[in-house]
């Protein structure tokens, strides 16, 4: 559930529609100088939003359209905003929400038709621009091929999802508290960071279960290869005013779309304007892609605070999820 929509009953709060532009030529009101901190440093500081529609993938139906025509925009935020009322109809996330609006689905069912589903109030406003892919590399914004290896892993996932749950470890990261992993694609549910800085040390916090990533930029190496971690080892630089953040070692129980040990991360953080800041990650993993790839988010700025995100207080919904597979294990053996 998130506690954002409610709050918006109380704080006004004004949600930007804009079209992507190169940082050079983004359109800012009036002047703006980066800001920067006592020591020299571009001021990343305070609190961003991923709210964007565009979905990672561009959708197979745009080919090589690597944007929108400004009409074409209109009809897909008319779309949306028909489709996906707040006050009614299912909760969308992810690539669905694009895909939906621009083939303007009417067919579009609910996604949990038997118990019920989150609708759209429970989400926050939606930011479109006019890009139809976050990935920026490859130029057909779509992943590059995958490994056979790791289509085989991704099936066998699949199939163990479809069968009830001995315990906590049969279910994902996310479901069990721990991360929802690194890098974060969600947007529009609790897709809020909160980032500080001193001179050797950028902090970046994440609304989702409040995992915060210490980055040093002191020139330390990455740790030892035989030290893993949920969300690998950073260490960052400054390339001129882009904070450059290089992560390795991250856990064989991670799960980046099937990258675990062999993840390889570069993460670019620009700010481009007061209430805009590009986040763009290079993702490399020859055990599961052909080839890096490499997307662009658009983050914005905004005064709401990062809110509670109580995941871990009880686990309510795994309590509910292990009594039903036993209830299911029961009524197989006629026990029910």
């Amino acid at each position: 559930m998130n506690a954002r929509r409610l709050a918006a009953f109380t704080v006004p709060c004004a949600v930007l529609a804009v079209t992507l532009l190169p940082a050079a030529a983004l359109g800012q009101p009036g002047e703006w100088t980066l800001p920067r901190t006592a020591d020299g440093q571009p001021d990343l500081q305070g609190i961003w939003g991923n709210n964007a529609v565009t979905p990672l993938e561009r959708p197979e139906s745009l080919a090589d359209q690597a944007s929108l025509t400004d009409e074409e925009l209109a009809r897909v935020q008319s779309t949306a905003e028909r489709l996906f009322a707040q006050d009614a109809g299912d909760a969308v996330f992810g690539d669905q929400f694009f895909n939906v609006a621009v083939t303007d689905a009417e067919s579009f069912t609910s996604t949990d038709g038997g118990t019920g589903n989150y609708n759209q109030f429970w989400l926050v406003e939606r930011d479109f621009d006019n890009r139809t892919s976050l990935i920026v590399d490859p130029p057909d914004g779509r992943l590059p091929a995958t490994t056979s290896a790791a289509k085989m892993a991704a099936e066998a996932a699949r199939a163990g999802r479809g069968r009830p749950a001995a315990w906590t470890v049969d279910r994902g990261l996310s479901e069990r508290c721990i991360t929802f992993g690194l890098p974060n694609l969600l947007a529009g549910y609790n897709s809020y960071y909160q980032i500080f800085q001193t001179a050797d040390h950028v902090v970046i916090e994440q609304e989702l279960i409040h995992t915060t990533r210490i980055i040093p930029l002191d020139g330390r190496p990455h740790v030892h290869d035989g030290i893993d971690q949920w969300h690998g080892n950073p260490v960052g630089r400054w390339e001129g005013d882009t904070l450059v953040v290089e992560t390795r070692n991250f856990s064989p129980q991670s799960n980046f779309r099937g990258a675990r040990e062999n993840l390889q991360l570069v993460e670019r953080f620009t700010r481009v304007g007061p209430d805009e800041l590009h986040y763009e990650f290079t993702v490399n993993d020859p055990t599961v892609w052909a080839a890096p790839w490499t997307a662009l988010m658009q983050w914005r700025r905004t005064n709401e605070p990062i809110f509670e995100y109580a995941c871990h207080e009880g686990n309510i919904g795994m309590e509910g999820i292990l009594a039903g597979a036993r209830a299911d294990e029961a009524r197989a053996a006629g026990g029910l």
